[in-house]
């Protein structure tokens, strides 16, 4: 199948795979060729579970439900989406972003076609890892949904692949998104006693980096000054409690932790 697939047009091959989906219980997930972040993610228990103690961490942190409005930031192909499904039904007010755009078209085919309150956005922002040839963040830089939009912003291992100032600027923008009592849960390579920030530290965590911006770190200091800069204040802070070793951190508008 991998050697008819290289044959084909890069259009046909995104048309196959935005069209192909596995059945798991009530569930359509995506095919485990689409599913990043592990060989574990293949098995289909593992990963629907995986999104469903998402949903589980958002409700505890941030006291996300079903009716909670709840924007995606690196959405991937709907795992915390699939996840809030399985976990509390069908969401009222999701949104998932991704600079991946065929990661988008597989969640509008497959998960938003049937789930009319789910809505899937292609950010054509340029990564050097997952997007090259998108637009460059700028001080323009603005995400598509109005002011006081949203209760809660999930972001799982996005500032991991972002240097300070694309971060500086998503930060900037979940200042302007987010309601009064909303928050932010995120994951990201935060640590004491390092520099400011760095590309790929050789000998950290449990994984060999290579490539571009495969691994972000930011020292504690310096993370905390960009989330300072841009209004919001870190309200929780678990160290290297994550996947590869990211710590879990909780944002909000109010009084820091």
């Amino acid at each position: 199948m991998a050697s008819r697939l290289t044959a084909l047009p890069n259009r046909a091959i995104r048309w196959l795979q935005r069209s192909r989906s596995v059945a798991f219980e009530d569930l359509r997930i995506p095919p485990p060729s689409m599913r990043l972040g592990g060989a574990h993610f293949r098995d289909d228990a593992v990963f629907v579970e995986s999104g469903r103690e998402d949903a589980r961490k958002l409700a505890r942190q941030l006291g996300v439900d079903a009716s909670t409005s709840v924007l995606d930031i690196g959405c991937g192909v709907g795992r915390l989406a699939i996840g809030l499904i399985a976990e509390f039904g069908e969401p009222s007010k999701y949104v998932g972003v991704d600079v991946n755009r065929t990661s988008v078209e597989w969640c509008q085919r497959n998960l938003q076609s049937r789930h009319p309150n789910l809505r899937f956005v292609h950010l054509d922002v340029a990564n050097e890892r997952y997007n090259r040839g998108g637009r460059p963040i700028d001080e323009a830089f603005s995400l598509p949904f109005e002011t006081d939009r949203f209760d809660a912003i999930f972001l799982y291992s996005v500032f991991s692949h972002m240097e300070t100032e694309d971060v500086s600027a998503y930060l900037r923008e979940f200042r302007r998104l987010l309601r009064p009592e909303g928050g932010v849960f995120l994951t990201a390579f935060v640590e004491e006693g390092v520099p400011m920030m760095e590309l790929n530290p050789e000998g950290y965590g449990p994984l060999r980096w290579t490539g571009p911006l495969h691994c972000v770190r930011f020292s504690r200091q310096h993370f905390g000054a960009m989330v300072a800069e841009a209004g919001l204040a870190v309200t929780d802070f678990e160290h290297g409690v994550e996947t590869d070793g990211q710590s879990a951190i909780c944002l909000g508008l109010g009084s820091p932790a």
